[in-house]
């Protein structure tokens, strides 16, 4: 049953490709040509169905593993599957997705955060960083936060892009949340100048880490007033 579901999705994805939109995606590494609030909305009629999701990860099709992820039970992987999945998705906005919407919702997060810390894939290892910045923000207790701004000083400079963005999130969560750690943090920032002239939209922080630990925090102080 789940496998004549799954051809319908595929074939209802394929229907949704805009030939433009994937051009246009293609450009950032994802091969897909579908406009994600219509692909939200085919997640959506299908609802949570574990099955179903991983029928369709199997498709090994970008836009029907970002409906999987979607619609499947986070806490159902084992971390041997989600390790897997990660070093199978070839897609950044794929791999966003399983971090964001399914890691994060696993028992089995902090034993995949040091395991993918570690791992020599910059693609894997900036997957664990992405996982220490959720930890720096919600759950710091027991985190080495010097060690951590070492690291970055020491690395963030030649990382390749997506491990650089992993690290700046971690200085950038260090530099606001740690009041004792944000001088060094800023220092970090502005000598290592990453992401400095990333192009940023009007009304939106920069992610150049010494703007947005002041904004962040001007922010935070003004509330408190």
């Amino acid at each position: 049953m789940a496998g004549s579901v799954a051809a319908e999705v595929l074939d209802e994805l394929e229907a949704l490709e805009d030939p433009k939109m994937r051009a246009a995606n293609e450009k950032r590494g994802d091969d897909h040509g579908i406009n994600l609030t219509k692909l939200r909305a085919v997640a959506k009629k299908l609802k949570t169905n574990q099955d179903l999701a991983v029928e369709l990860w199997a498709a090994d099709n970008t836009a029907a593993r970002l409906v999987a992820l979607l619609i499947c039970k986070p806490k159902l992987f084992s971390a041997e599957d989600l390790d897997r999945m990660l070093r199978e998705s070839r897609a950044p906005k794929v791999h966003d997705w399983l971090v964001n919407y399914v890691v994060k919702k696993s028992p089995h997060v902090e034993e995949l955060r040091l395991a993918w810390h570690a791992d020599k894939d910059p693609v894997v290892e900036s997957a664990g960083w992405a996982l220490t910045a959720e930890r720096v923000n919600k759950s710091p207790e027991g985190l080495d936060l010097d060690a951590l701004l070492s690291e970055i000083e020491k690395r963030m400079k030649s990382a390749p892009e997506r491990l650089q963005w992993g690290m700046n999130m971690v200085l950038a969560y260090i530099g606001i949340e740690f009041p004792e750690h944000r001088a060094r943090a800023l220092e970090i920032g502005e000598r290592l100048e990453v992401l400095k002239d990333y192009p940023t939209p009007p009304n939106c922080t920069s992610p150049f880490a010494p703007i947005w630990i002041n904004e962040i925090v001007s922010r935070i102080e003004a509330s408190a007033k």
